[in-house]
């Protein structure tokens, strides 16, 4: 009798001890995350009223909430039309969870001019807003190849076609993103896909080589590019020739070319990025073996060509482009 007290008891003392709320910790969010009042505790502010973020200066925003919240804080600038948007959740906002360093979401980029920085909290009615003045415009790190700001350089070599309505000039318009000006390429060429093309050699900026990386995979390729639409859709393919045997030229029986070509199915600017690893070579489109060493040597990079294609039978073709660059370590940030 006594061995089945002590197992009644004993299963007793499990069942309560399992049946025990511990209240020192829970999982899912609070009944006042659930349930609370909305509240500003600490109101928005921005850590400086003017930025210079050409001197690598950043702005940081503070507020806090009597509960969790889904909060985004939208950036534009009032003459450019540009966004950044920062989003969190969060009871707190503050420096590590909210800076920004003038890069930007939505194009055009910004302008040195005014800004408003909204906070906009989900399920919130209210929004909470900050004036920012720009003084000075973020500076990309990475090398440039084209940027069109001082005009067609007299050591690129160009080849356009004579179709109709051609237009392969630069511009300085309501379209611009970066800057002032851009390439625009445009035209009708019902005998060919190719609508013109740009050679930037190595040479164009006093180099033998593009200064680069020797780790294909820190190298990465950037470009701008607008998308017209109603227009034949315009593909842009970049070509990247090496020098693999050191004579100081691209030969393509002993040298290896990368290839990609893009297809401009969007609309507005887009930023288009790539790891320099990543390309292939191509034949007519078609992926095909290369002559060289088979391994990707940004550092001997000799040659990038930039060809503006599309389809011949469909009529006018349209695309912009800006800010060529290649950066290291990771794609670019504008």
């Amino acid at each position: 009798m006594k061995k089945h007290i002590l197992t009644l008891t004993l299963v007793a003392t499990l069942l309560a001890s399992s049946c025990k709320r511990n209240n020192s910790s829970f999982d899912g969010p609070s009944l006042s995350d659930l349930n609370g009042q909305f509240g500003m505790l600490q109101p928005f502010q921005a850590s400086k009223s003017t930025v210079d973020f050409s001197k690598a200066e950043t702005v940081g925003f503070t507020a806090k909430f009597t509960k969790l919240c889904d909060w985004t804080i939208r950036i534009k600038g009032s003459n450019s039309g540009a966004q950044k948007f920062i989003t969190g959740k969060s009871r707190i906002i503050d420096a590590s969870t909210a800076t920004w360093n003038g890069s930007t979401t939505l194009f055009p980029m910004f302008k040195n001019e005014p800004c408003v920085a909204t906070l906009l909290v989900n399920g919130v009615a209210d929004t909470f807003n900050v004036t920012i003045g720009i003084t000075g415009l973020r500076i990309p790190a990475g090398f440039v190849v084209a940027n069109f700001e001082s005009g067609m350089n007299t050591k690129w070599t160009t080849f356009i076609q004579s179709g109709g309505g051609m237009d392969f000039k630069i511009h300085n318009d309501q379209f611009n993103v970066e800057g002032s000006n851009y390439l625009n390429m445009a035209g009708t060429v019902n005998w060919d896909w190719l609508i013109g093309m740009i050679d930037f050699p190595a040479s164009a900026y006093g180099k033998t080589t593009y200064p680069l990386s020797s780790v294909g995979e820190d190298v990465y390729f950037n470009c701008l590019i607008y998308g017209k639409p109603n227009t034949n859709e315009s593909r842009v393919l970049f070509q990247f020739r090496e020098d693999d045997n050191g004579n100081g030229k691209f030969d393509p029986a002993s040298d290896d070319q990368y290839d990609n070509e893009l297809r401009v199915t969007w609309e507005g600017w887009k930023l288009v990025s790539f790891k320099y690893t990543d390309m292939i070579h191509l034949v007519n489109g078609v992926p095909a073996s290369n002559n060289g060493n088979s391994r990707h040597n940004p550092n001997s990079l000799v040659m990038v060509s930039m060809l503006h294609l599309a389809n011949p039978s469909n009529g006018a073709a349209s695309t912009k482009v800006d800010c060529i660059m290649f950066t290291e370590k990771g794609p670019l940030e504008l």
